[in-house]
């Protein structure tokens, strides 16, 4: 009397399952990576053909609307002094990236220099300011 075994193992594998993950991963990674944006603040860089790197510990935005960002905040000239000092009070050579819009005019640049040159004069510090700017083609 020979037991028969009611179930039966299949050994076919079912693609079906496998493909809709792909398919959801794809989707997945194809909108996260419209939503990352490294810089939130649109510029047109001017262009030179020095290469000057530098670590950066503070980044100024000034866009063609003559607005100033510190990082990815809004600042009014009249408090950048007080902000960039608030980032760069614990080091005694900093170095503040800006990073300006090439229609914006030179009075906005210098008073981020004139910021910087306060903070260095009022507390005996060694910070600069770079320019970035984009390579020439």
């Amino acid at each position: 009397m020979a037991i028969q075994m009611r179930n039966k193992r299949d050994t076919n594998f079912s693609m079906s399952s496998m493909s809709d993950m792909v398919f959801l991963l794809l989707i997945f990674f194809m909108l996260t990576s419209t939503l990352v944006a490294p810089n939130a603040i649109k510029l047109l860089l001017p262009n030179s053909n020095s290469k000057t790197m530098s670590k950066q510990t503070v980044t100024v935005y000034i866009n063609k609307a003559r607005s100033i960002y510190v990082e990815d905040r809004k600042v009014e000239p009249a408090n950048l002094e007080n902000i960039l000092y608030g980032l760069i009070r614990n080091e005694q050579s900093a170095s503040v990236v800006l990073r300006s819009d090439k229609t914006a005019p030179v009075q906005d640049i210098v008073v981020v220099i004139d910021a910087v040159n306060e903070i260095n004069n009022k507390h005996n510090t060694e910070h600069k300011v770079i320019l970035a700017t984009k390579p020439k083609r």
